[in-house]
């Protein structure tokens, strides 16, 4: 079969070509993730109800969802938080759910849409869940409680920020991708201003350092003192009752104490007159009679980026769905609400922002892999074109091959597979360098180029597919998908097995006459330039001595 493809060499050409069209068209046609989510059997998310719920609300809310997470015959244990300002806000709460094993159960992607759409049903909440995946990565610039993945706005006018934020949570409603898309823009919680009238507190002898220590003493929870004893320590905490700071009204229950003493009177804002007698012992003024209160309906919090104005738009993605086609649609939505608020700025953060990052830089790794093995190969053969026979022939076919396998099982090209691609590059160009180090070695005893290039294969054909086979062979059960988690790591396998079947079905044609093209090359070109010339020399028509001393006369070099 090898003297039958050398007699027809230029089929290589073809061959070549179809490998190098199919990069072009499996890079760009393949679904890119970062991570694969897999099955851990853990879900984590939260619920959320209406802004400024009260804690009696949340914890009639996280009754019911506990009620309808017990329902579930997937789940085996779960646990709720509601109430825990430090991770979420006073108006949401956490869910922690542990599944059963994976033969008592549906698998994960279609437990959390089941799941969700159970919760959501309760009047007055929503739910946000996700997979918790086995290998996470979190750089730490914005909260994942959520959203797996993170799209920040920011700029100097905050009014311009919430207008942008607005705007493009309206056109991320048209991409059917998402499982869910919320923003940590929220307007519309109930506030009670209170505002300090200056010119009255002054004259009553209340400075503004006063109200607010009254303020943050009464409702603030914070402990006031530590009490120390050689067993254990006391928080004293000073606040007033929860009777009476149930209601805005109830600040007029307050007073504060003032610097000085003595009779004073006001007016206050209903047309009444308020008479304040001080003295040494207890010169405390009403704070009604210093400050007004005002209910609003406004921001939960602002928001910040590197100092600016900010609103996150957190998102999770429905299975199958893959995070570059997500960032491609927001961003080209983002471009056209920029041209209408040219003053907001937008940019990637956590898991989303490390996927773009990576896959920037793929092409320039793959590059600087191949030109690191080019190099030390070029040194070891002491040639400028023999690298190239070990290389080209192996890699191209076998990385083709590796994204033809994922796309045929319809998996996505994620850091997995970047790593399986990586080995593939280690693995496969052995196969050239087998062939081509016995091919020198006979070249130098005096073989024509294509008996020592025929013999190199025959007699290499062996430990060949014997390494071939032993690689293949570990991958396969990567491959196959065994073992807890296995869905997220099967893409790994499949781009290892598919590349090496496929480069070792056209390797061991395609190398021997890349082989004698270059060679050829080398001693019409390459051999006439000093510095280019190769360390092995062998010129048709010149005798060479074999290993037993003798004289043989070379064949023509060539493909025919």
């Amino acid at each position: 079969a090898l003297d039958k493809f050398l007699d027809r060499a230029w089929l290589t050409v073809p061959i070549l070509l179809g490998c190098i069209l199919g990069l072009w068209f499996f890079f760009t046609h393949l679904p890119f993730t970062l991570l694969p989510p897999g099955d851990s059997g853990f879900i984590r998310g939260v619920f959320i109800a209406q802004e400024g719920s009260s804690p009696a609300q949340m914890h009639a809310y996280q009754q019911q969802v506990n009620q309808k997470l017990k329902d579930d015959p997937n789940i085996g244990q779960f646990f709720t938080l509601a109430g825990f300002a430090a991770r979420t806000s006073s108006s949401q709460g956490l869910i922690f759910c542990f599944l059963k094993p994976r033969s008592q159960r549906l698998p994960i992607d279609q437990c959390i849409p089941q799941l969700q759409k159970s919760i959501s049903s309760i009047p007055g909440i929503t739910a946000v869940l996700q997979p918790n995946p086995v290998l996470q990565i979190n750089v730490g610039a914005t909260s994942q409680t959520q959203g797996q993945y993170a799209y920040t706005l920011s700029g100097i006018v905050p009014d311009d920020v919430y207008a942008a934020a607005n705007q493009l949570m309206t056109k991320l409603k048209d991409f059917k991708g998402f499982a869910s898309v919320r923003s940590d823009y929220y307007n519309s919680t109930p506030n009670l201003t209170v505002d300090i009238d200056r010119e009255r507190a002054a004259t009553y002898g209340v400075s503004t350092s006063a109200v607010q220590s009254l303020l943050r003493t009464a409702y603030s929870q914070n402990y006031v003192y530590l009490i120390k004893q050689p067993e254990d320590q006391y928080q004293v905490i000073l606040e007033v009752k929860d009777k009476e700071r149930a209601q805005p009204a109830d600040l007029n229950d307050l007073y504060v104490r003032s610097n000085t003493g003595g009779s004073f009177s006001a007016t206050g804002a209903g047309g009444g007159t308020i008479t304040t007698t001080t003295g040494t012992a207890a010169n405390l003024v009403p704070l009604r009679a210093v400050t007004s209160t005002k209910q609003i309906v406004g921001p939960q919090a602002v928001n910040h980026f590197n100092q600016f104005t900010s609103v996150t738009i957190n998102f999770n993605l429905l299975p199958n769905v893959a995070i570059g086609d997500a960032t491609k649609f927001i961003e080209d939505s983002f471009a056209q609400v920029h041209q209408q608020i040219p003053s907001v700025q937008a940019t990637f953060q956590g898991e989303a922002l490390v996927f773009r990052q990576l896959f920037k830089s793929l092409p320039l790794l793959l590059l600087s892999a191949i030109f690191v093995m080019y190099v030390i190969l070029g040194i070891l053969y002491e040639s400028y074109v023999h690298p190239i026979t070990v290389l080209f022939p192996a890699i191209v076919p076998a990385v083709v091959g590796g994204l033809f396998t994922l796309w045929a099982f319809g998996s996505s090209l994620s850091l997995y597979s970047v790593i399986g691609l990586f080995l593939l590059l280690g693995i496969v160009k052995k196969n050239g360098i087998l062939v081509v180090d016995f091919a020198l070695k006979r070249i130098d005893e005096g073989l024509s180029l294509r008996e020592a290039i025929h013999e190199a294969s025959l007699e290499r054909f062996r430990p060949i597919m014997m390494t071939t086979l032993a690689a293949l062979m570990g991958a396969v059960p990567l491959a196959l998908g065994f073992g807890h988690d296995a869905s997220a790591r099967r893409p790994l396998g499949l781009v290892i097995v598919g590349g090496l079947i496929f480069s070792q079905m056209i390797t061991l044609f395609v190398t021997p006459v890349i082989y004698l093209w270059l060679e050829w090359f080398q001693e019409h070109v390459l051999d006439k330039v000093p510095f280019l010339r190769s360390a092995h020399m062998h010129h048709e028509g010149e005798p060479k001595p074999t290993g037993d001393g003798e004289v043989r006369e070379p064949m023509p070099a060539g493909v025919a």
